[in-house]
């Protein structure tokens, strides 16, 4: 393994990673134990916000895993893990809305939404390739693979942090019609961003050690110009 000036900074956001990812488990976990007031369900809270922001025909199938929940931009679909959909607790009615929040970004045509969307084809491929040039380059000594590996990267790091306002803001429609459709009390409302938030740091440190790993990149293709 190379070291890197950056190397300590990239190995601390990947144990963030990791810890990010600990804590939205533990915190989906703790809060599946605390019901909410009202009693809904995850799949008729998302039913009720999708059909109060117009959406009556986005339909919500329940799928298989833990934390598989996901909005599908192409067949328009809500797809909850067993979990949220058939749970009351706080965790799934909050992780429902959340992905409901995806598909109204999807309805309005949310600027960053969109523009995630176009990219992902550009940024599958360019993930998958980028650390090959990029290794390429190094072990021939050739520069100008190791640039046309970072351009690619720098795809990706960019689609990372496109992705942090997209999830904001879907957990911000979340919590704002969790309170106004009466599916949780105004008390209960800092539970619900415990969960949300915890989802939200795992995509903070994603993208926190891309762009450290960028900038790693960048050092090695300026030292192997010197």
């Amino acid at each position: 393994m190379l070291f890197t000036p950056w190397t300590p900074l990239i190995l601390l956001a990947f144990g963030l990673s990791i810890w990010a990812q600990f804590r939205v488990k533990g915190t989906f976990s703790r809060f599946s134990q605390v019901p909410v007031s009202t009693g809904v369900t995850g799949h008729e809270a998302a039913r009720r916000m999708l059909d109060d922001n117009g959406l009556y025909n986005i339909p919500i199938e329940p799928i298989p895993g833990q934390l598989s929940d996901h909005y599908d931009p192409i067949a328009k679909t809500v797809r909850l893990s067993e979990a949220v959909y058939y749970g009351n607790s706080m965790s799934s009615v909050s992780v429902a809305c959340h992905e409901v929040g995806h598909a109204i970004q999807d309805k309005v045509r949310y600027p960053m939404l969109v523009a995630r969307h176009r990219m992902f084809p550009v940024v599958n491929f360019a993930s998958g390739i980028a650390p090959l040039l990029f290794i390429g380059g190094f072990l021939f000594k050739f520069s100008g693979l190791i640039l046309l590996g970072i351009i690619l990267f720098s795809a990706a790091v960019l689609f990372q942090v496109i992705t942090l306002p997209v999830e904001f803001n879907a957990s911000a429609r979340a919590r704002d019609n969790m309170v106004a459709l009466g599916f949780i009390r105004n008390d209960e409302e800092g539970f619900a961003a415990k969960v949300l938030n915890a989802a939200a740091l795992t995509y903070v440190a994603a993208a926190i050690m891309s762009i450290l790993q960028l900038l790693e990149y960048i050092w090695i293709f300026n030292r192997s110009d010197d």
